[in-house]
């Protein structure tokens, strides 16, 4: 089973050291990561920058479609306005198929604020004891959902590369 988890943190540079730690885990065994991002919003910016990770092994299992949707609904859609409320609401269908809920993707949103970043990683297999225990120092709050078997099927064939 995959669980896409989202780590967010304190200051907009967190998640840049968080990937650093990720890719440590990942060596030691302790985590299988299949795609990951980065959210970066700095202070006083109206937007964060975003970014899909392509130096950790196993990276891009998906293409950058999958991260465009999910990053745009939660942090660019609620920019726009009601005028696309109705496109939303067509293009939240598959986020949901794929255990993305509406739930999720508030919960991110509130979270992950100016002056802040997140880390967010598909994965398998972590030791969460020790993964916690690391981002714990950096004071990250973790956010996760896991994703079925079918679910993480229908991710992979809609979204893979």
């Amino acid at each position: 089973m995959a669980t896409l988890t989202v780590w967010k943190f304190p200051d907009a540079d967190g998640a840049d050291r968080g990937e650093a730690t990720l890719e440590q885990f990942q060596q030691e065994g302790l985590i299988t990561i299949h795609d990951a991002a980065v959210v970066a919003w700095p202070p006083g910016a109206k937007k964060p920058k975003t970014r899909q990770l392509d130096g950790l092994a196993g990276t891009r299992a998906l293409a950058g479609s999958f991260w465009g949707l999910l990053l745009g609904f939660i942090f660019f859609v609620p920019l726009l306005g009601a005028a696309v409320g109705a496109a939303t609401g067509a293009l939240a269908g598959p986020m949901r198929d794929i255990g993305i809920d509406d739930d999720f993707i508030n919960t991110v949103r509130d979270q992950v604020t100016p002056g802040t970043s997140a880390l967010f990683v598909i994965s398998s297999d972590a030791v969460l004891t020790k993964v916690r225990h690391v981002f714990a120092d950096e004071h990250a709050e973790l956010i996760e959902t896991n994703l079925d078997s079918a679910q993480e099927a229908k991710l992979a064939e809609v979204f893979a590369e």
